[in-house]
This record gives C-alpha cells, structure tokens and sequence, in this order.
C-alpha cells in the first residue's frame, strides 16, 4: 500500500539530510572562511565514510581545505561525498516506495562511453573553486559573470552542453541575486546542488552512457510541461510495450526555445518540430516508435521519423491495466537524489480535498505549484476529482503528488482532464480566443527571427 510508504522515515536519513546541510552551510560562508562550527561539519562528514572506498579522499580533502588549501581535487571529493550522501536517501526513499506499490525496478547497468576529446573543462572548474571559495554569500557581479567565457567555449561543443547549459543556468541566477549579501533568503541547497552536479561533470573522465534501440508501442500516461523564460519542455510518463511482451517505464521528452512573452498555451507553439507528440498528446493516442534509442536510466531520445501515430489509448484505462506489471528502469548516478524522485502513480478512492487527498486518514500534499498554465488542469478540478494520475515526489522533507490527469464530475458530467490536453491548441473557448492573440505575436516573433537568420 503506497500510505506505507508515505508513513515512513528511513533509517538515517536524518543524518544523511543533516551532514548535507553542514557542508552546504560551508559553501554558505566559503571554504576561504571555515571556522570552528563548520571545520566540526566537515569533520562529521570525513567521519561518515569511515570504511568506504571514499574514506581516504575525502578525509585528505577536509583536512586539507580545513588548513586553508583548496584544489581541484579537493573540490571533487565534496561534490562525491555529497552526491552520495544525497543517492543514499534517494535510495532509501525510493526503496519504500517501490516496495510498497510493489514496482520492479532494474538494477544499474550502463556502458561508458569515453567522454569526447578537444575541448578543456578546466575552465569550468576554475570558476566553479572560486565560487565556492567566496561561498554564496559573498557572490558579487564580476563572479557570477566569471562563467561567462566557460559556458561560450562548452556551447560550441554538442556533448559538452549539458554541463554549458547547467553553468548558464547556475550563473544566471548568481546574477539575478547578486550582490548575494544582501539577498533576503539564499537558496543554499538549490545552488549547492547545481554547484555540486556542475563539478562532477567537470572531470575530465566523467563518463556519458550507451543508448540501446528499441521498437514498441508507448502508451502515455502524463505530460509534465516545464516552462522557462527561454524554454518549453514537455516531458511524457509512459509504459512502452515491446514486441517480447516486456512493459516499461519510460519518459520521453521534447523542448524549443521561447522568449519570456510566449506563456501558457501558446507555449505549445513552440513545439511545432513534434507533430506526432503532440497529436498523440491531444488526442490520447498510442504511439508506435521503432528504433528510437533509450537511455539505460529510460529516457527514449526522441526522434519524430522513428514515431508513428497508434491507437487510441485512455492513460487511465491503461494504468489501471497495465501499470502495476511495469518495470521502472534505475536511476543514473548523477539523478540519485531525492528531488529527481517521479514516480507514476494512479490513485483512486481517496477523499479530494483542496490541498491534499486524504487516503484512509493519511494525508497526500498536492504540489498545486506544477500545474501548467498550458494546459486546462486546474485546482479546482484536482480538488473535484476521483481518480488521479500523477507524480509522487519528495522533496521539502515530504512526499506531495504532482497532478498530470484527473477524472471528475463537472456538472453533473463525468470528464477527464490530462495537462496534454492542449497540444494542439486549447478546446475551451475563452482559452482558444487568448492563445489565438497571443499566437499572432509568435508568428511575428517567428517570422523576423527567420529574417534575421537569413541575413
């Protein structure tokens, strides 16, 4: 039963949570400023992998930066040292959740695939130490712009853009709160996270991992639409079915650029390279996908000419039927924390309620905040509904579900209501009216942007 999970607290996550704040508090500050109080953190944290093939490295690095040395190596001994402190409580939690919906999961096996030669991350590191000597509080403009010159050199190289995109983004929002001294409320797990995942990525030898080609038929379950001021993502949920009768999760996701102006459904304009997903998305259909790669952590790498339009699916009728036999591939290393926990779930028989669904006397937070504004799903028909489709995160110290599709009664009417529903443009009137004008400047947007590339 998934209130099993939701009841419990694991052993030692507590503590995990805990030695990961004190490090955190010592990028706060700046390893340029360890006194007493944070020396002890970092003691605790050398003292906690006692006995692990870690030990020695990490012990070395502590010790070393406590005296007032810090090198790049150094520097990567935390970000591992936290990343696994972070992928034990993503296990712990996910371990639960998985026993209690009683979810087969694949064990992590991946081949490496050596990273691309001719281009230095060293760049990246060296403005990643300075940060994280400064430390968040003492953030100015001339160091958030210090990455500038790395992410323009990453960009230009297409198996480096993960890392490029990561540091545009951390730098970003550097510069947005900068002078960080005085910034009211300092987001230090979030920007220790984006710190530690960049420097990781920036060995030398970090590795990139092998995609297999599949055929199937993928059934959708939800979409769940990130909006950035300069990106739309639509990021499907969903079972494939293979040709030798396995059924897995997977997530297959598609994205294109956009200015701040371009919000709501007119996002979806966005996306026009993606016409088989989004048709399947509107109109809830199967889509059949023949030799599209996967990812061994079970991302299908999107290809349009390897999609074809299938037959109509309900994703309601489909979890009921095929969701509990479906197997849930492993997370990859660097996604082993326990904010990248989203784990499909169908819930039925509970009591709505505007904030939670009561599931028997235990309670499920909704996370409200995720719902698209691109899409018709609304609180108001969560907090209606009778079954929902969703997303189980965890994050804030709680398990809260994430909305993709409910199914209610309007009016006396039953309907179902999914975040994709608007793929091709809204339904409801007064939505299709606006997204209409607002679709005039997309065009017009389009249309220069083509004549400025022409030149």
């Amino acid at each position: 039963m998934l209130v099993d999970a939701l009841r419990a607290h694991p052993a030692g996550l507590d503590e995990a949570l805990a030695l990961t704040d004190g490090l955190d508090d010592a990028f706060l500050h700046g390893l340029a400023r360890i006194d007493d109080e944070r020396a002890v953190a970092l003691d605790s944290l050398a003292a906690a992998f006692t006995g692990s093939p870690l030990a020695d490295r990490i012990g070395d690095a502590v010790g070393k930066i406590v005296a007032g040395t810090v090198t790049d190596e150094h520097l990567a001994a935390l970000a591992g040292a936290r990343a696994g402190l972070l992928g034990a409580a993503h296990d712990a939690l996910l371990a639960g959740v998985d026993a209690a919906l009683g979810r087969a999961r694949q064990p992590w096996s991946a081949t490496a695939v050596p990273p691309e030669p001719g281009h230095s991350l060293a760049g990246s590191r060296f403005w990643l130490r300075e940060v994280a000597i400064a430390g968040w509080r003492n953030v100015d403009h001339d160091l958030a712009d210090g990455g500038r010159p790395a992410v323009q050199a990453l960009l230009a190289v297409p198996s480096a853009r993960r890392l490029a995109v990561l540091l545009d983004g951390l730098a970003a929002e550097l510069r947005a709160a900068a002078p960080v001294t005085g910034f009211p409320r300092v987001p230090v797990r979030r920007w220790a996270d984006l710190w530690a995942r960049a420097l990781l990525l920036s060995q030398d030898a970090f590795p990139a991992y092998a995609a297999t080609p599949v055929d199937g038929r993928l059934l959708i379950l939800g979409v769940d639409l990130h909006e950035h001021p300069t990106v739309f993502r639509a990021q499907a949920h969903g079972l494939l079915e293979t040709p030798g009768g396995e059924v897995r999760l997977v997530r297959a996701s598609v994205a294109g650029p956009k200015v701040d102006t371009i919000t709501g459904p007119s996002a979806w304009r966005m996306l026009g390279a993606f016409p088989v997903f989004r048709a399947a998305l509107a109109a809830r259909r199967a889509i059949e996908v023949s030799g599209m790669p996967l990812t061994p952590a079970g991302d299908l790498i999107w290809d349009e000419f390897r999609a074809a339009a299938g037959e109509p699916a309900d994703p309601f009728a489909t979890a009921r039927v095929r969701l509990a036999a479906a197997t849930a591939a492993p997370a990859p290393p660097l996604d082993r924390h326990p904010a990248a926990i989203a784990e499909p779930v169908l819930l039925e028989g509970y009591v709505a309620g505007p904030e939670s669904f009561d599931l028997g006397g235990t309670l499920l937070p909704l996370d409200l905040d995720r719902l698209p504004a691109a899409g018709p799903l609304t609180p108001a028909l969560v907090a209606a509904s009778t079954a929902c489709l969703g997303l189980l995160r965890w994050d804030g110290g709680r398990w809260a579900l994430q909305p993709l599709a409910v199914q209610a009664v309007v009016k006396r009417k039953a309907v179902a209501v999914h975040t994709g529903d608007w793929a091709l443009g809204p339904t409801e009137a007064k939505a299709a009216k606006a997204e209409a004008a607002a679709g005039a400047a997309v065009d017009v947007l389009r249309e220069r942007a083509g004549r400025l590339l022409r030149k």
